[in-house]
């Protein structure tokens, strides 16, 4: 253990005299490596924040919800458009059915998304998207309300002109004014705000609550024909308490094909679709870029690498003469080998090391200008760490080998 030790300390001490001695010569090598290893931590740094962002958001819908559409989620290749643009869209003449029929289901809900300008006094957003939903709607979203409360029951049944509105809507329609109890207008229209959703943040796939205007689906047919093929609707089934989706939907399956009156031999016209499918989907996205990032970043950590074994040939030469006494002495050509492989390692470390530092400092700044928490992981230093190790050990293993196996009087007589 303390032979060791000693090596770890030689190494350090040969590390840093390198640095002292020919600085110029060594921080020229180490960039390569300081680069490649801020290219790759950078993107699995921020890969990392993306996919925790996503999948936030895609937990917010629940994984345990299936939805009815006219499209199903595809990723890869050439999306088949032509096959799907005909079908009919879900409707509540539907939604209605799936509540009657369905026996796996623990909430049903539609949803129709549209523009309409909402205002307050002199404050106004053109072109919002309102989202029309029925009364299903609480139990197949989660809802947090930092004020106020949701669309009751009567409300829902009656298309009673109330909304619940986020965050971001409250901030800019109404400042520093409660907006709950009070009234704004929704395309002319007076509607009373109910409600305001917590406050969530960014959400790199729409899915936050921020900028929701929600309405119920019968106060929607005061200005929009619910019938209208842009509307785009969605139908949400959440199955029960310990039911697997692809139970759900193989239920959902056999009731959308009985209310469209399909055939056997016909193709389905609607999609079920999944949030598991937007997780792989997402999954090979993010391998895709961590692919990307390793191939950018290995270039630069192979001319790192390259620089690395250069110091240490130099090294070697420099101190031949000491490698003659330390032989001499009875140093084992063991100790030698790792005596150099360590200071390789050593040089790659420190030029990782930076790295790592600069990508640090830049989560810092990007967590401080953007609203998406960006985090350098004990993961990624571990893994930034370990490559630099790697990178050393495949650098210093030659020119070690070389320092190893000189042989001791002619080390001795050779001049640094």
């Amino acid at each position: 253990m303390r032979v060791y030790l000693r090596i770890l300390f030689e190494s350090l001490h040969f590390a840093i005299q390198a640095l002292v001695v020919n600085r110029l010569r060594t921080l020229l090598s180490l960039l390569g490596v300081t680069i490649g290893i801020f290219a790759i931590i950078s993107v699995f740094t921020l890969v990392d924040t993306l996919e925790r962002n996503i999948r936030s958001s895609i937990e917010e819908l629940g994984d345990n919800v299936v939805f009815v559409q006219k499209w199903p989620w595809e990723f890869g290749g050439d999306y088949p458009w032509w096959k799907y643009m005909n079908r009919p869209h879900p409707d509540l003449t539907e939604l209605e059915e799936i509540e009657k029929r369905s026996e796996l289901a623990s909430a049903v809900s539609i949803q129709y998304n549209f523009a309409k300008t909402i205002e307050f006094r002199n404050n106004s957003i053109q072109s919002q998207v309102i989202e029309a939903v029925s009364d299903g709607y609480p139990g197949v979203r989660n809802i947090n309300l930092q004020s106020g409360r949701f669309i009751t029951q009567s409300e829902f049944d009656r298309g009673a002109p109330v909304c619940v509105i986020g965050d971001y809507i409250a901030y800019v329609i109404f400042g520093n004014v409660n907006p709950v109890g009070r009234e704004m207008k929704i395309g002319g229209r007076k509607v009373t705000v109910a409600g305001v959703f917590e406050k969530e943040g960014e959400s790199m796939i729409g899915m936050s609550m921020d900028e929701n205007v929600i309405i119920s689906t019968n106060l929607a047919k005061a200005f929009v024909n619910l019938k209208n093929r842009n509307l785009s609707p969605t139908i949400y089934v959440k199955a029960k308490k310990g039911i697997p989706n692809a139970a759900l939907k193989d239920e959902l399956f056999v009731i959308m094909r009985s209310i469209r009156r399909l055939s056997p031999t016909e193709d389905e016209d609607f999609a079920l679709n999944e949030i598991s499918i937007l997780s792989e989907g997402f999954d090979d996205l993010f391998g895709f870029v961590n692919i990307v990032g390793l191939i950018i970043g290995g270039f630069s950590i192979l001319v790192g690498g390259f620089g690395i074994a250069n110091i240490m040939f130099v090294s070697v030469k420099e101190r031949t003469n000491i490698i003659g006494i330390e032989k001499s002495l009875g140093a084992k050509n063991n100790f030698i080998l790792m005596q150099f492989l360590g200071e390789a390692v050593m040089l790659c470390v420190v030029g990782g090391s930076i790295g790592l530092l600069f990508i640090w400092f830049g989560a810092l700044a990007g967590s401080a200008v953007t609203e998406y928490d960006i985090v350098l992981s004990l993961k990624n230093v571990i893994t930034g760490l370990s490559i630099s190790v790697v990178i050393g050990l495949l650098a210093g293993i030659i020119p070690a080998y070389s320092a190893a196996r000189l042989n001791p009087v002619d080390a001795i007589r050779a001049k640094g």
